[in-house]
């Protein structure tokens, strides 16, 4: 396993101290805004589907298995816009790639809500997944290389917290807004597909306020003054000092996704057959999520590092499944959210930051996309199983609380085998993991 030099002086100076916010600056914030804004946008238009689910059943006469397919084949796509992106944001900047990806995943949710048949909305939601993957593989680099190192885990877990964010906000619209556009069979989960196309307005953000990496420009910079062109960066992750780094990360990030869709695709329908709101709880679980991923990020920078935060993260998630998925008392329900939202999904708050930190700059972005994508490839059969397991005569809660438990335990090993990189400087000449 390829390891990372640390200063452990270096690292307790780099320790956010006091206002931290005052240290970053506008053009650092509006690095930061732009990928939040687009991931979280990312996030509303994938979690939606979640809520429609019951509506694309009956429209198309699937059974559960298929309508979990619709999450799988997103997310098994997500792997080719993750390396895609992530390979082409090394190569020309994270700009561009960042951009291209928003509108690509705007167009197909959009689309979407076109579908005449089963087939067509399974191909929809693929090319989705392409646009999906590239956001995140081009945004985390753009921003964490523009905050200072010794912010990196409070960027890393606000950056993460934009997609529960998304689920967030997928949850209001559904609540107020479907209720206003369902007045006619196969409207109202069309409606609200439509409404994805929205975030190509980000474009325009992004292209007037958010400037290129500066690690990636003086790369460039070092580069031109030599006559020089980095390689494809995709190929550096299969040589001898980087591929280790590579298939860690990679399995790692399958860990991480497939817990994260056991505790999320399916839930709406279980509060749904417990005769739930789904609203509140919703609320608990993703204000649960975007606290306990600003926490779990900042709670990374003390001296438990990245891998400790997330192992103590991710096994309180685990001891907390009976409240989230078995108790039929309102009051436990919630909490049981709001604890699964802080820890089950907060403990992503250390994801970016510990990616682009195991992945040189010549890399980084290629990199953290395809480990956090092929990841998400591994976890992607996740919504499929889970749906599998019903039609095999599971009951819902035990089928997710199963894949909960199993998942969680796996993340905890892996985090725990690999590197700590807390503290790790970027430069921007630097070619080994």
């Amino acid at each position: 396993m390829a390891q990372v030099t640390v200063n452990p002086r270096a690292t307790r100076e780099q320790r956010p101290t006091g206002a931290w916010y005052r240290e970053v600056t506008r053009e650092q914030w509006m690095a930061f805004v732009g990928s939040y804004l687009g991931w979280m946008l990312d996030g509303f238009d994938y979690t939606i589907l979640t809520f429609l689910l019951v509506d694309i059943q009956r429209s198309f006469a699937v059974n559960a298995t298929l309508a979990g397919l619709l999450g799988q084949i997103t997310l098994m796509f997500r792997v080719a816009g993750g390396i895609g992106a992530g390979t082409a944001a090394d190569r020309w900047g994270r700009k561009g790639p960042l951009m291209f990806s928003i509108l690509w995943y705007s167009a197909f949710a959009f689309l979407s809500g076109f579908s005449t048949s089963y087939g067509m909305l399974f191909a929809c939601r693929a090319l989705f997944g392409i646009g999906m993957g590239g956001v995140w593989a081009a945004g985390m680099p753009l921003t964490l290389e523009h905050w200072p190192a010794k912010l990196r885990g409070m960027a890393s877990g606000m950056m993460q917290s934009g997609y529960s964010l998304g689920f967030l906000l997928s949850s209001l619209v559904y609540q107020f807004g479907y209720p206003i556009v369902n007045r006619r069979p196969d409207l109202g989960w069309r409606a609200m597909l439509w409404i994805g196309v929205l975030p190509a307005l980000l474009v325009l953000f992004i292209m007037k306020r958010v400037k290129e990496s500066p690690v990636w420009l003086e790369r460039q910079r070092h580069l031109k003054s030599r006559n020089e062109r980095d390689p494809m960066s995709l190929g550096r992750l299969f040589t001898r000092d980087v591929l280790a780094t590579t298939l860690h990360t990679s399995i790692m990030m399958g860990a991480f996704l497939f817990m994260y869709h056991s505790i999320t695709y399916w839930y709406p329908t279980l509060l749904s057959k417990l005769h739930r709101q789904p609203l509140p709880f919703l609320l608990a679980f993703n204000v649960g999520a975007i606290a306990g991923a600003v926490a779990i990020g900042r709670l990374s920078e003390t001296s438990l590092g990245r891998r400790g935060a997330a192992i103590i993260s991710t096994l309180v998630a685990v001891a907390f499944i009976p409240l989230y998925v078995f108790t039929a008392d309102t009051a436990l329900l919630w909490i049981g959210a709001l604890a699964m939202g802080f820890f089950g999904a907060g403990n992503f708050g250390i994801v970016p930051a510990y990616l682009t930190e195991r992945f040189p700059t010549v890399a980084r972005a290629a990199g953290a996309g395809f480990a956090y994508h092929v990841g998400a490839g591994l976890g992607s059969f996740t919504p499929t199983l889970v749906g599998l397991l019903q039609d095999r005569g599971l009951a819902l809660p035990t089928a997710m609380a199963l894949c909960i438990a199993g998942s969680g335990v796996v993340l905890s090993m892996l985090i725990w085998i690999g590197p700590e990189t807390r503290g790790r400087v970027f430069h921007a000449l630097e070619e080994h993991a």
